[in-house]
């Protein structure tokens, strides 16, 4: 990338996938787990796909609202309005249905720090919990449709946070607490957020995060913020700016205990999460109350098998979209109880987690394939201590899981007992897309399997034709619940990304092919967006901040495979003259990107080049470069400006 303005990027046209993977393995639903599932035979499908509007009314009539709906969807593509008319609060859904009855008393978060500390908390102590916070947010001045950005660790007041902004009516925006203090400053700014939520700080693996502290940094550029909340987890130091900086527990000790719930349209935006963007400049997706709340509602209670007396656990972070949809809103949605855990899994030993699923008796297990080749690489020993027996239900999230992870999930964690329910969705999608039924669906390793009910996917070609060889582009062909409705401030971004692709089918930018099952296989991004540990990187990002080092000159970032966390980033640099290349460079060049994004975005690999490749018109070939760092014979090179300069990039690349 030079130092110019970034232009859209188009996917790469996919040729000859069809092939990649071939798995014969086949695992049918035991019966005694069909016998008791929520979904036990293939009607749910023929019911959905004869009226899907329908099917999703029927499945929001489980919920609460204070008005209903007058039509189900109204579809003008791109713009989907689901349960028009309908007026609701989700808290009513989430916490006040809850404490009428049996549910009152039952636990809604079992929490674990990671130096150790636990806390349970019941339904009704939620409940509280977020009405005094709806309060204290009332009171500093936030209403309906102001944005509340959140920087916090996982602890059990980001729910109470969440909840407490929809419960009046404003807009979260969470960031992950592992983001960079710019990153978080970028993400005040685009949305205009009025107030931030944060901690003095939290662990992980043994150190101490100084939230507060990066969060002062970001705060001296966003002149949006008016007040921020500070929520007490430690004994750490921190500046407190008098006027505009509080203490969360001495507002909560203030706060009066009910807060009648604002009610919402449908379609009124619920939040804001912000994921990369192929142009470096994050996208805010936007996700409203009615459909986002019954498409996770419905995909939790089905994809999970949720019963009353399961502990589940989500192990994602909820500054991500798997955290918002299925740590907060699906779970409490469906009265479940769950485990809530900070820190890392090898802390203080690598058999955090099953400690975690013994001490607690968890039923149901979901995380990412990145996590199962960590647990792989450690060894079998570490999970074989534990008695892991209470788990009836495994499942993966992130990114496609490779087979022979899978075999391992199924045969060391699972004891071969327990389905796995491989998930594809996305941050835009809200909700489950692609999904097993686990009483219901025969599944293979390595393969989402099919469309949840009530959703339309298929395999299409460059020119939005369904391919004959299985192998092409993912669409969605039709509306679902839980679709992004947009994005902040950008609708020009939000139809050219997603949307002008085809008509009327929404573009998810991941291939995939198709077996003789009618089986979805994902095979993973074809754009420049890069899928590291369950985490989507933009490449356009990374290189925007490579290239504003003051000694580099252009970079191209691409995704090669890694044995742990799936893909990683390999960084091709040109510098200026006269600068040293030594090992202290390319440490300071990482470290640059760390402060700059974020830890994650750390590449794994730094080539230095004279040149890159590029077309005539100046366009890098980014998929030369990855062609070189796979080892794989490069393709077309005739539309190349200078193509010996692969031939220097090659060497150098095998001389580092």
């Amino acid at each position: 990338m030079a130092k110019t303005v970034p232009g859209k990027q188009k996917a790469a046209k996919i040729v000859n996938i069809g092939n990649l993977l071939k798995e014969k393995r086949t695992f049918t639903p035991p019966p005694t787990f069909t016998k008791q599932a929520h979904a036990r035979t293939k009607n749910i499908y023929r019911t959905a796909k004869s009226d899907p509007v329908g099917f999703w009314e029927n499945m929001a009539s489980e919920l609460v609202w204070k008005k209903k709906w007058r039509q189900g969807l109204d579809w003008n593509p791109p713009d989907a309005k689901w349960f028009v008319g309908g007026k609701l609060n989700v808290t009513e859904s989430l916490l006040d249905r809850h404490i009428t009855g049996h549910t009152r008393n039952k636990a809604a978060i079992i929490w674990e720090g990671e130096p150790g500390d636990k806390r349970t908390i019941t339904y009704y102590e939620l409940y509280r919990q977020v009405n005094k916070f709806a309060n204290v947010l009332k009171n500093l001045g936030i209403k309906k449709g102001d944005r509340v950005a959140i920087y916090l660790p996982m602890i059990p007041e980001l729910v109470v946070a969440m909840l407490a902004c929809a419960r009046i009516g404003a807009i979260h925006s969470i960031v992950f607490g592992g983001f960079s203090p710019e990153s978080l400053r970028d993400r005040i700014n685009d949305a205009h957020a009025k107030m931030l939520i944060t901690a003095d700080g939290s662990f992980r693996r043994g150190q101490i995060l100084p939230l507060k502290h990066d969060a002062d940094i970001a705060l001296a550029d966003c002149p949006s913020v008016e007040n921020v909340i500070v929520v007490k987890r430690g004994d750490f130091l921190l500046r407190i700016k008098e006027g505009r900086d509080h203490w969360y527990h001495r507002h909560m000790q203030e706060a009066e205990s009910y807060c009648k719930p604002v009610y919402m349209d449908s379609e009124d935006p619920l939040f804001i999460l912000y994921t990369s963007g192929t142009t470096g400049k994050p996208k805010g997706i936007m996700h409203t109350c009615g459909g986002y709340l019954t498409g996770v509602y419905s995909t939790f209670k089905y994809v999970f098998d949720i019963k009353e007396d399961d502990v589940y656990w989500c192990t994602a972070d909820i500054g991500w979209i798997t955290g918002h949809s299925y740590i907060t809103y699906g779970p409490l949605a469906n009265a479940a109880t769950q485990v809530m855990y900070e820190g890392a899994p090898d802390w203080p030993d690598q058999d955090r987690f099953w400690q975690i699923v013994e001490d607690n008796g968890v039923t149901i297990f979901y995380t990412a394939p990145t996590a199962i080749r960590s647990f792989m690489k450690w060894g079998r020993d570490w999970p074989d201590k534990h008695d892991l027996s209470s788990l009836r239900l495994l499942g993966t999230v992130g990114e496609p899981i490779n087979p022979e992870a899978w075999m391992w999930y199924h045969e060391v964690i699972g004891g071969k007992r327990c389905p796995i329910v491989d998930t594809w969705w996305q941050t835009e999608t809200g909700h489950i897309m692609i999904t097993p039924l686990p009483g219901v669906t025969s599944t293979k390793p390595g393969s989402a399997t099919r469309p949840f009910p009530g959703i339309e996917t298929a395999i299409v070609d460059e020119n939005g034709r369904p391919t004959t060889n299985g192998g092409g582009y993912l669409a969605v062909t039709k509306p679902w619940p839980g679709m992004l409705r947009g994005i902040w401030g950008d609708r020009k971004r939000f139809v050219d990304t997603y949307w002008s692709k085809w008509p009327g089918m929404y573009f998810p930018g991941d291939g995939a092919k198709i077996d003789g099952d009618k089986y979805f296989w994902i095979l993973g991004r074809i754009d420049d967006e890069i899928n590291i540990s369950g985490h989507r990187i933009s490449t356009m990002e990374v290189e925007s901040t490579l290239v504003a080092h003051p000694n580099v000159t252009e970079a191209a970032v691409v995704g090669i495979p890694h044995e742990l966390k799936g893909s990683c980033l390999a960084a091709f640099v040109t510098l200026g003259n006269h600068i040293d290349i030594n090992d202290k460079l390319i440490a300071n060049l990482k470290d640059f990107v760390v402060r700059k994004i974020g830890a994650i975005a750390r590449p794994d690999r730094v080539i230095f080049t004279p040149d890159l490749p590029k077309t005539r018109s100046g366009k890098i070939m980014r998929r030369l470069l990855r062609d070189i760092a796979m080892g794989k014979v490069m393709g077309d090179t005739t539309t190349l400006a200078d193509p010996d300069v692969l031939n220097r990039i090659k060497k150098r690349y095998e001389e580092d």
